[in-house]
């Protein structure tokens, strides 16, 4: 069976801080959190990297800040997979080249010219090099959105992300149920492991157009699952936070389901990351701690 990393979605989630109930009283800074953090796990998302495209100098502090065997799973721009993007998410420089668009509030891929877009991936690229280097890069992970359907243009440009970042493992997580449907789901699967593209397996609330099913599949040599929490009521609603749509604290019975699961996935890849998006306040790391001690 391959190696096991467990991890949350974020360290830095505002709500896990004002808890109080996972860093101690003395961990106040960015570089303390971090350091406690990666004493306690081995593996984390960065799911800033979505809202804003981090900087190299910040790559190189998370190296410093945490041990060598520890792996950062980095979240794309939310501009390279179709989702609205602000663009004050923008690097300033580009901002001020985009004619007519600077005025938006927000802006899809198709909107900018393509030297702007080459741009930033040159930079999201240049920017995760440290982690790199440092052997500390896990998956970078694309998340398509709710109209993201299947298709062979769609095929393509996953692709053609993947080629952007040669030298890194780039995985893909969908939000609509066609990819998984009677007709589609062994075409998925085909896919991704015809082009070595981990799978982002995921346990979310069922029932809409975006929800995947909880399907377990081995698509390359690292296997990804994702928790987003069940809360049906929050999933699709609109004009709320990320705290509140994931907010769900999974039992303990749902977590026996899900390590037989895991242990299935890693008896198939040579590393499994295992990651909780329930980031309200101490859910993500009191049920990623739980299903540690049950995958021991």
């Amino acid at each position: 069976m391959g190696t096991i990393l467990v991890g949350t979605s974020s360290w830095t989630d505002p709500t896990l801080i004002e808890s109080g109930r996972f860093y101690p009283p003395q961990a106040k800074t960015a570089e303390a959190r971090l350091r406690y953090y990666a004493g306690v796990f081995k593996l984390v998302e960065v799911d800033s990297a979505y809202y804003a495209p981090p900087a190299e100098s910040t790559a190189r502090l998370w190296v410093e800040r945490t041990p060598q065997d520890f792996l950062f799973d980095i979240k794309a721009f939310r501009l390279f997979t179709h989702h609205p993007t602000p663009v004050k998410a923008l690097p300033a420089d580009l901002r001020q080249a985009l004619p007519g668009t600077a005025e938006k509030g927000s802006v899809y891929q198709r909107d900018i010219p393509a030297e702007i877009t080459d741009e930033v991936w040159r930079r999201f690229e240049q920017a995760l090099l440290p982690l790199d280097s440092a052997m500390k890069l896990g998956v970078v992970m694309l998340q398509f959105p709710p109209w993201f359907c299947p298709g062979s243009e769609q095929e393509r440009y996953i692709l053609s992300c993947k080629q952007r970042l040669p030298q890194y493992r780039v995985a893909v997580e969908f939000r609509h149920s066609s990819w998984f449907n009677e007709k589609n789901r062994h075409r998925t699967f085909d896919f991704l492991r015809a082009n070595a593209l981990p799978y982002v397996c995921v346990d979310e609330p069922q029932g809409f157009n975006s929800s995947v099913p909880p399907l377990v599949e081995a698509t390359s040599d690292i296997g990804v699952v994702r928790f987003h929490g069940r809360n049906a009521g929050a999933w699709e609603k609109k004009d709320i936070g990320p705290a509140e749509r994931f907010n769900y604290l999974y039992s303990e019975q749902e977590l026996q389901e899900w390590a037989a699961k895991i242990r299935e996935l890693a008896g198939n890849t040579a590393q499994t990351h295992v990651l909780f998006n329930n980031c309200y306040q101490d859910r993500a790391v009191s049920n990623a701690r739980q299903i540690a001690l049950m995958l021991e």
